[in-house]
């Protein structure tokens, strides 16, 4: 395993680490990290609730996660709303961005920030909490997504990132876990028209591919944006039953705060 920390507002830049765990095959999952974690907002790390962020491309995988672990006593799971963006009062901004994004971008992303702020500062109930992506990947892959390709203006994408900037200064989005279900492009773009989705019927493989490199450039080389917490990295291009025995495999790591990985 490969340990990787980053943390918000840090400096990025000190040394990394390398440590291996072998023997583990398909079943294994890997770790990023840079430097240790610090919660400096919670004193007590026995008495604090976790949450876990599950994260990937578009079809990677990420619901079957959560529902895989959405009957396990203590944990709370939290869906990505997708349902609010297709539906704002009639209207579905989601799917007006993916047919134009340069018209729509900056109205979807600005309703997924909202959305996705309230999924992270409602109470949490249980110990754990296990959420679908998260603020963090909204601005850190979609809207850098929509900016770098050319569909986003300049002045759109630094209003964003100011209001952004704002949330993780002001108000506590922050996550202990990213488990990053890392799958290829060509994987995603099979499962997302085996599904059928009526938004999704018009998202090219090549969307899909900048969205894969932005995960990798975040998660994995690390260095253009601050990860919030350790990464467990999980290849997730395989079939449905293998998917569901790595997930039972890799449950300690997921579920038990002393297993994620804070240096070598």
């Amino acid at each position: 395993m490969v340990i990787q920390s980053l943390l918000c507002g840090r400096d990025t830049s000190p040394s990394r680490w390398m440590t291996s765990f072998m023997g583990m095959g398909v079943k294994g999952g890997s770790w990023t990290q840079q430097g240790p974690r610090k919660d400096k907002d919670r004193e007590n790390d026995k008495e604090k609730k976790s949450v876990i962020c599950v994260e990937g491309n578009i079809a990677s995988g990420k619901t079957t996660c959560l529902e895989f672990f959405s009957n396990t006593a203590d944990i709370e799971v939290f869906m990505e709303p997708v349902a609010k963006w297709r539906n704002v009062r009639g209207h579905n901004p989601l799917g007006l961005m993916y047919r134009d994004a340069c018209r729509w971008g900056l109205t979807l992303q600005t309703y997924v920030q909202l959305t996705m702020l309230n999924q992270h500062t409602r109470p949490q109930t249980s110990p754990v909490r296990l959420m679908e992506r998260s603020i963090h990947s909204a601005r850190y892959i979609f809207v850098e997504n929509l900016y770098r390709s050319g569909k986003m203006p300049e002045v759109d994408y630094v209003v964003l990132s100011e209001w952004f900037d704002w949330i993780v200064r002001n108000i506590d989005v922050s996550v202990d876990l990213i488990v990053y279900l890392r799958t290829t492009p060509e994987t995603c773009y099979q499962r997302l028209k085996m599904r059928c989705r009526e938004e999704e019927k018009v998202i090219p493989l090549e969307y899909l591919d900048a969205i894969h490199h932005l995960y990798e450039e975040w998660l994995i080389k690390g260095g253009l944006f601050p990860v919030t917490a350790p990464v467990l990295v999980i290849e997730a291009d395989h079939n449905m039953q293998k998917m569901l025995e790595l997930f039972e495999h890799n449950r300690d790591r997921i579920l038990t705060p002393e297993n994620w990985k804070h240096g070598p």
